[in-house]
């Protein structure tokens, strides 16, 4: 009889516990910055004939809720939304949001950011028609 006091008592115990646990909020996840929840991996780069002109192309992934670095590309950029569903801010128009098979003409020099507004991972392809010598990428304030 004893024994089976003592168990019944861990239970209520154990119970209680768990209760008292789930009633506590959990902490939300930490924010990661671009640099963390951000990658590129350069698929092509070729010369385009032209004196000072060339062609690359990326993947770039996404982790939930990571935003690029306002930035702009010494050319055009198209960004093709292989997976997720993005926001794009293009510096003088409003936000457009994005998702799996749509398409984003970006014009040489505008400023822009990206953001990962899903719950999963966000893949785009990114094309880039720029200068040659020039870096890909230039951050704004």
């Amino acid at each position: 009889m004893r024994r089976h006091l003592i168990r019944l008592s861990a239970a209520a115990l154990l119970c209680l516990t768990g209760l008292a646990q789930a009633a506590q909020p959990s902490p939300a996840p930490a924010a990661k910055n671009w640099q963390q929840g951000l990658s590129r991996t350069d698929l092509v780069r070729q010369d385009l004939g032209a004196a000072d002109r060339e062609v690359i192309q990326a993947r770039v992934d996404f982790e939930p809720g990571v935003t690029s670095p306002r930035h702009a590309h010494p050319g055009v950029e198209v960004a093709y939304v292989v997976s997720g569903t993005f926001e794009y801010q293009l510096e003088g128009r409003a936000p457009v949001t994005l998702k799996a098979g749509d398409s984003l003409f970006i014009p040489a020099g505008v400023a822009h950011i990206a953001k990962n507004v899903g719950t999963d991972k966000g893949s785009e392809l990114a094309t880039y028609i720029v200068e040659k010598g020039q870096p890909l990428l230039i951050l704004k304030q």
